[in-house]
């Protein structure tokens, strides 16, 4: 199949490029200015603030071996999406984030994503649009983190080694529609995943559970969590050290009730899953997931190769 394409603005272009190119299935990367309403623009003129352009980043991916959304959740992991016209310490038009797609197919991909990006902020002000334009950048800038290694990136080089190791591709998880989950979940289940209820404590199906294997999301199957970092907790509620992937979760903050917490919701599905809790005694680093497990189903250790998941078995010891 042929390679495709997705242009991604996220601030400074440095550190955007270093991260896609880092990623599996990315087959090139290209710093430049895109859809602006000047043509051939220098840094200079785009620096200026007067060009419209954005710094994007054109990535060119191979399909088979990566999914649009894989590209797009690692996007959206590394930027600010609730600031306008800025990323990090980077102030201006040219920093504004955007998404910008070249055919009918990128373009649905990216408003389905964007659905599920949408619910873990409480603004959003990333662009999406067609490509309109897009004119490279400059040659000192391309591959500018790999000629200049200490060169400024907003984007944390751990950000980018994390999301470089991803095991679990999203593109494989897709969230069914809403009328299709209330036909595919038990009432408790959508009550927890889709409007952020919590079951009741002892009174689940994995508070106590020891069975060897992976946790996914009931929604979508998304792969959430390893038998191996279950730990017993007296919350009355599954707990866990961390995800089975750093990049399958995503967190919110959660000033409900009167209290401050941060949710966990699930990357591909967006479903609520539950909250992490830090400094916590009987956790093992100290890092408590409390999860519920209405928001979970369980696939043993003995199934996850007929059940797809047997490239992910070496995580669970």
């Amino acid at each position: 199949m042929a390679t495709r394409e997705i242009y991604l603005a996220g601030g400074c272009f440095w550190g955007l490029e270093k991260l896609m190119r880092s990623l599996p299935g990315v087959t090139d990367a290209v710093s430049g200015y895109a859809n602006g309403h000047t043509e051939n623009p220098t840094y200079q003129d785009v620096c200026g603030g007067t060009t419209g352009h954005r710094e994007t980043v054109r990535v060119v991916y191979d399909p088979e071996k990566t999914s649009l959304d894989a590209l797009l959740f690692a996007y959206f992991s590394v930027i600010d999406p609730t600031t306008p016209n800025r990323q990090g310490n980077d102030i201006g038009t040219q920093y504004q984030t955007g998404v910008y797609t070249a055919d009918e197919d990128s373009h649905r991909t990216v408003e389905r994503i964007v659905e599920i990006e949408r619910q873990n902020h409480e603004s959003f002000c990333v662009e999406i649009a067609p490509l309109s334009r897009f004119y490279p950048a400059e040659e000192y800038h391309q591959r500018y983190l790999e000629k200049n290694p200490s060169g400024y990136c907003h984007i944390l080089p751990g950000e980018i080694s994390s999301l470089s190791k991803s095991r679990v591709d999203p593109g494989r998880y897709v969230r069914p529609p809403r009328e299709a989950l209330k036909k595919k979940l038990t009432p408790e289940q959508f009550a927890v995943t889709q409007q952020g209820a919590t079951e009741a404590p002892y009174q689940n199906a994995y508070w106590s559970h020891h069975a060897r294997g992976i946790y996914v999301d009931a929604a979508t199957g998304e792969p959430l969590f390893s038998s191996t970092d279950k730990f017993d907790s007296a919350c009355g509620w599954p707990a866990f050290s961390a995800p089975i992937d750093p990049g399958v979760v995503r967190y919110k903050e959660d000033r409900s009730h009167g209290m401050h917490r941060i949710e966990v919701r699930s990357r591909a599905g967006g479903s609520h899953l539950g909250h992490v809790f830090k400094g916590e005694s009987e956790a093992p680093g100290g890092v408590r997931f409390c999860i519920n497990s209405a928001a979970l189903r369980f696939i043993p250790y003995e199934e996850m190769d007929a059940a797809g998941y047997g490239n992910l078995k070496d995580l669970v010891k």
